[in-house]
């Protein structure tokens, strides 16, 4: 219908008028009442951290945390549940007291579990569960589990496990779990840390209690006064203590959810849970058109509505660093690929799922460097294995492993290198093994394994085999690629690199991770590069190629003229649809988005940064 104002836009549909209101609730309360027009809200609901143990105790596990970015409220008022921070051990070998939970709407965070009580000299009680998990004591108990009960995406994380060498009287408490990490392990010189609780500002701003970081885990406590106590995990989560003087583990912060810290031997107590906390957010919302007259007001205010951005599905490649050529006394084995890790592109038996990316959060991205080769020195031994690619998405994040150095050493005589040197080392994909011409009772050497640590789909294949007290002239073992196990070494030619996988993810084909080539001695043939970036192993006339950077292949071996080639850097690729793309910034800025054939947007991270999705 015409207007007088000259025209329309649309018809008036206010969804929700919460003017982005913001309130910071830190006891519970009946009745929290809302504005008029509020329809819609964005919560944060983080419960009670769970006390700590006594007796070089294990910290508390944080709160459950858990955020909604669109909450129907059709109502004028709802009541609001702070969790309360569980009470620490004071009584061997009573574990910490799990939090209380905090409940807002159809939100409910569980309280974060308690912390093990108990030494090596005393009985026990293992860390228990909870939204995060609560830590060992240090009687080498374990850590508990976190997420308990289960919620999609997870509340928390698993407290570490405790550390004991009780004929050295060292006891080490580890640290409860936090919201965004696990808690660390105790260790022979120091007690856990607690596990990272998660910063809330990129939803909810700048100016919030504890800087906006919240559900920290407890430190752990220790035994001995020269040993360090845990601390505390950033977002409220309590240190632990040191020595034998009965010391207090430190509480949680209040109105953080942070766990408490564990007591010092012989018999400190516990620190208590932080209390919970609920932040709501009242959205200014609309789902349809606006009349003119009403939208230039709004915008002259400064109050037009924000549309908040919702989940979205995204393709990925993370591909490692290559591992290092090896040099040994005749030839050196050729390195594994970066580990190949991808999902909508590429090899289908190779694939995972889409992740999804959620508004208001920065996701962290790692491209790992390719391993040194083994520098130009007779027998100087294996190259260094690739560093690991990170895209790290909450809650699982993709991690792909660094390809495994090429073997390398001495392979002749009396002081033969030890089978670990000339073996190739495991990775993403292994590194190939070194020829040995030492006499028939020498322990062989064996390739590297590839897909270590395992996971599904496999992110590469092993390295190849060299011959055992064979007759020059021979070559050695090739580097494993994405999609092919390292050629074998022998008489009279090197293993070849392993073929890596094509991708064409960022709209042109490219092939990544493949392994480099075996080095070959006198008059052998030296090993190719595998497809995706392998480099060339090395003869006495023709030096090792590196692996190409930005593919994540592996560097040749070594001959008799030159060094191992050096790996190829990682690369990491983020594809998502072309509508969630005004949301997204990537840093720094040597990093780049494009539009592939069909619209969508591609990420892609050729050196390490930040892939942030705004919240409106």
């Amino acid at each position: 219908m015409a207007k007088s104002n000259g025209g329309i836009i649309g018809a008036l549909n206010p969804t929700s008028f919460g003017k982005c209101t913001q309130t910071i609730v830190t006891t519970s309360t009946p009745a929290f009442a809302f504005q008029p027009g509020t329809r819609l809200v964005s919560a944060l609901v983080v419960a009670g951290g769970g006390g700590a143990g006594k007796n070089v105790g294990g910290g508390g596990g944080a709160g459950g945390f858990r955020t909604c970015t669109s909450i129907s409220v059709c109502g004028a008022s709802i009541p609001i549940t702070i969790g309360a921070g569980g009470a620490g051990s004071t009584s061997a070998p009573q574990a910490g007291t799990q939090g209380n939970s905090s409940i807002f709407s159809t939100i409910t965070s569980a309280g974060g579990g308690g912390g093990g009580s108990g030494s090596g000299f005393a009985p026990f009680q293992p860390g228990q569960t909870g939204g995060s998990g609560g830590g060992g004591s240090g009687n080498a108990n374990p850590g508990a589990a976190g997420n308990t009960p289960p919620v999609s995406p997870p509340q928390g994380f698993s407290g570490g496990n405790g550390f004991s060498a009780g004929p050295s009287c060292i006891f080490n408490g580890a640290g409860g779990g936090g919201s965004s990490a696990v808690g660390a392990n105790a260790t022979s010189p120091v007690g856990g840390s607690g596990g990272a609780g998660t910063d809330t500002t990129p939803i909810f701003g700048p100016g919030l209690p504890n800087s906006g970081v919240y559900a920290g885990g407890g430190g752990g406590g220790v035994y001995l006064g020269g040993a360090t106590a845990g601390s505390g995990g950033p977002g409220g989560g309590g240190a632990g203590k040191t020595g034998s003087g009965n010391l207090v583990g430190d509480s949680g912060t209040a109105n953080t959810g942070g766990g408490g810290g564990g007591g010092s031997g012989v018999s400190g107590n516990g620190g208590t849970g932080g209390s919970g906390i609920v932040i709501v957010k009242e959205l200014t919302k609309a789902s349809g058109v606006w009349n003119l007259q009403s939208q230039f007001s709004a915008r002259k205010q400064g109050t037009w509505p924000l549309v908040a951005v919702q989940p979205f599905s995204a393709d990925y490649l993370v591909v490692a660093g290559g591992g290092g050529g090896g040099r040994a006394d005749d030839a050196g084995g050729g390195a594994g690929a970066g580990g190949y890790r991808a999902s909508g592109y590429g090899p289908a038996p190779l694939r995972g799922s889409a992740l999804t990316l959620t508004a208001g959060t920065a996701f962290p991205i790692t491209v790992g460097g390719g391993g040194a080769g083994a520098p130009n020195s007779q027998s100087s031994g294996t190259g260094t294995d690739g560093s690991p690619s990170i895209f790290s998405p909450a809650p699982t994040g993709i991690t792909s492993t660094g390809g495994g150095a090429g073997g390398g050493g001495v392979t002749s005589g009396p002081t033969v290198s030890p089978s670990a040197t000339r073996s190739g080392q495991n990775g993403g994909s292994g590194g190939g093994s070194a020829t040995c011409m030492a006499p028939i009772g020498y322990p062989g050497a064996n390739p590297g394994t590839g897909n270590s640590p395992p996971v599904s789909p496999p992110q590469g294949s092993s390295g190849g085999t060299a011959v055992f007290g064979g007759v020059p002239p021979i070559g050695v073992g090739g580097g494993g690629g994405a999609t092919a196990v390292g050629g074998n070494g022998g008489a009279p030619a090197a293993g070849a690199g392993g073929a890596g996988a094509p991708n064409n993810i960022s709209g042109c084909a490219v092939t990544y991770a493949g392994g480099g080539g075996g080095g070959a001695q006198g008059t052998a043939t030296l090993g190719s590069g595998g497809s995706g970036g392998g480099g060339a192993g090395a003869s006495p006339s023709v030096v090792a190629v590196s692996g190409t950077v930005n593919t994540g292949g592996g560097g040749g071996g070594a001959s008799a003229n030159s060094g191992g080639g050096t790996g190829g850097s990682g690369i990491v690729i983020v594809r998502y649809p072309s509508g969630a793309a005004p949301a997204v910034t990537l840093a720094p800025g040597t990093n780049v988005e494009t539009t592939a054939p069909n619209g969508d947007k591609v990420a892609t991270f050729t050196v390490s940064g930040t892939l942030t999705v705004a919240s409106f």
